[in-house]
C-alpha cells in the first residue's frame, strides 16, 4: 500500500500544473445548439467547462466569436443548461494530448478511453491543427507499402506517404475493405479514426483489431454519429495529430480516416451554424476546405525520415461520382480506389473497378516489367467490362477483337486474381508476380 502511494505521489509530482489564474465566462445565450459566452475571450478550437445546477459539467469548444462573445459549441447534449451558468477555460488552446500510451487503446475525440480501460496518463502535447511544413520538405513516395489486397498490391500500387482515397456508395463493401488493410498493411503505426459510423461498426472493429500482436501498434479514434458535429471534426484533426506525433519520431505510420465524408458534413453544420452561406451543392467553402488541410496532413518527412501513409475512404452519395466532396478527394489525393456496386451485386469482393482505379505514384514504385504487366492486365479487363452487355446477348463473334478475345478466354483467371476472400491477404510480391502470370498467360494467347 505504501509503495503504491509512493508511486501515485511521484506520479502528481511529475504534472505540470498550471497554477495561474482560471478564466471564467458566463452563458450569455443559447440558439440552435450555438452557446454565447460572456467574459471568456478564447481562442478558436478552445475547450471550456460549462457547469449545471447539479455540478456537472459539459464540455463545449470554441468555434468563433461576435460581439465580444465566444461562440461555443457543446461537445455533448445541451441537457439542464442555463442562463448565467458560469464556464470555465480548460486545457492549453489548440493543444491536444498524446503519446505512446494511446498505442493498443480506444479513445474518443478528447482522448477518453472507450474501451474500458483506465485512463491514459499522457505526457506529451500536439497542436490539434499540426505542424504546417513547407513543400520542399516532404520527401517524395519512394517505397511500396504491402496493404494485403491483391488487385490494390499490384493495380494500384501504394507507396510510403502516399494519400489514397477508397470511392464507394453505401453498402458496396467500402468497410470490408478498409478492415482487411487494418489487419494486414505492414506500417509501425496504425492509427484508424472512425468518423460518423454507427456505434455498432465502431464496437465490432475494436473488438476484432484491438487483440493479438497487432493491439500493441494500433490506435483507435472513434466518434459514432449521434454526436456533436465539432467532436467529429475534431476526432478527425486528432487521429491526424497522434499519426503526425509518431511520424516525427522517425516511425513509418499509416493513417485510415473512415470516413471523409461525414468530416465534410460536419464541418458543413459547423459553417452553417455561423452563418456561412451553402455553395457547391449546400457545403459551404469552409467545408471543402476542411477536407484539403485534413488530407494535406499526410507525407514524408524529409527530416525525421517518418511517414504518415493516409488512407481516406470518401461515401458517394447516391453512387454519384461528381459529388462536391468527391471530386475535391480525387483532386487533392494521391490515387484513388473506386467500388462499384454492379461488382458487389454479382458478389464479386473487393468490388474494385480497375479501370476507374489508378495509383498516381505507382510508376516510381515498381519496375518495367510490373508497370507493363498492369498495363496489359487493366487493357484486358476494360475490354471485357466495355463488351459485356454485347457478349451476354451474343452478339459478339469471336476473331472481331484480339484483345477482347484474349480477355473472354482468360475470363475465369483474371477473375481468380482480382477476387480475394475476406480476411485473406495476399502480400506484394505475391500480388506482383500473381498479376505478372496471369498477364504473361494471356500475351501467350493472344
Amino acid at each position: 500500500m505504501i509503495a503504491e502511494l509512493q508511486l501515485e505521489l511521484a506520479r502528481m509530482r511529475s504534472l505540470n500544473i498550471n497554477a495561474g489564474p482560471v478564466l471564467t465566462g458566463k452563458v450569455a445565450a443559447c440558439d440552435g445548439g450555438l452557446v454565447e459566452v460572456a467574459g471568456l475571450p478564447l481562442p478558436i478550437g478552445s475547450l471550456g467547462a460549462i457547469e449545471n445546477d447539479d455540478g456537472e459539467v459539459s464540455l463545449a469548444e470554441v468555434i468563433g466569436f461576435r460581439s465580444g462573445h465566444s461562440l461555443m459549441m457543446l461537445l455533448g447534449d445541451t441537457v439542464l443548461l442555463r442562463p448565467n451558468a458560469p464556464v470555465r477555460a480548460l486545457g492549453n488552446p489548440g493543444a491536444v494530448p498524446l503519446g505512446e500510451v494511446l498505442l493498443g487503446r480506444a479513445v474518443d475525440g478528447l482522448g477518453k478511453p472507450i474501451d474500458g480501460g483506465p485512463p491514459l496518463a499522457f505526457d506529451q502535447t500536439w497542436p490539434l491543427a499540426g505542424h504546417r511544413e513547407g513543400a520542399l520538405e516532404r520527401a517524395p513516395v519512394a517505397v511500396p507499402i504491402d496493404c494485403g489486397v491483391r488487385a490494390i498490391n499490384a493495380l494500384a500500387t501504394m507507396g510510403v506517404g502516399q494519400r489514397l482515397g477508397v470511392i464507394a456508395g453505401s453498402g458496396v463493401g467500402k468497410s470490408v475493405l478498409i478492415d482487411t488493410i487494418a489487419g494486414h498493411a505492414e506500417a509501425d503505426v496504425i492509427v484508424v479514426a472512425l468518423i460518423g459510423e454507427r456505434a455498432r461498426e465502431v464496437s465490432d472493429f475494436v473488438n476484432r483489431h484491438m487483440q493479438g500482436a497487432r493491439r500493441g501498434r494500433m490506435v483507435v479514434v472513434a466518434v459514432p454519429a449521434d454526436h456533436a458535429p465539432n467532436l467529429r471534426l475534431r476526432a478527425a484533426q486528432y487521429a491526424s495529430a497522434i499519426a503526425e506525433y509518431f511520424r516525427a519520431q522517425g516511425k513509418r505510420a499509416l493513417l485510415i480516416l473512415d470516413s471523409l465524408t461525414r468530416v465534410a458534413h460536419a464541418a458543413r453544420e459547423l459553417a452553417l451554424l455561423l452563418g456561412e452561406p451553402g455553395a457547391a451543392r449546400g457545403y459551404p467553402p469552409s467545408a471543402l476546405a476542411a477536407v484539403t488541410k485534413l488530407v494535406e496532413r499526410a507525407g514524408n518527412s524529409a527530416r525525421t525520415g517518418g511517414s504518415v501513409t493516409g488512407l481516406y475512404t470518401v461515401l458517394a452519395d447516391g453512387d454519384d461520382a461528381q459529388d462536391p466532396v468527391v471530386d475535391t478527394a480525387r483532386a487533392i489525393l494521391d490515387g484513388h480506389i473506386l467500388l462499384s456496386r454492379d461488382l458487389a451485386q454479382r458478389g464479386h469482393y473487393p468490388a474494385i473497378d480497375i479501370p476507374a482505379s489508378l495509383s498516381r505514384v505507382m510508376d516510381d514504385l515498381v519496375n518495367e516489367p510490373v508497370i507493363e504487366a498492369a498495363r496489359q492486365l487493366r487493357s484486358l479487363i476494360s475490354a471485357r467490362d466495355e463488351n459485356r452487355d454485347l457478349v451476354l446477348m451474343g452478339a459478339y463473334r469471336a476473331g472481331a477483337d484480339r484483345v477482347l478475345d484474349a480477355a473472354l478466354e482468360h475470363s475465369a483467371a483474371i477473375d481468380a486474381f482480382l477476387k480475394q476472400a475476406r480476411g485473406e491477404a495476399v502480400n506484394l510480391p505475391d500480388s506482383l508476380a500473381q498479376m505478372q502470370d496471369v498477364a504473361g498467360l494471356t500475351v501467350q494467347n493472344a
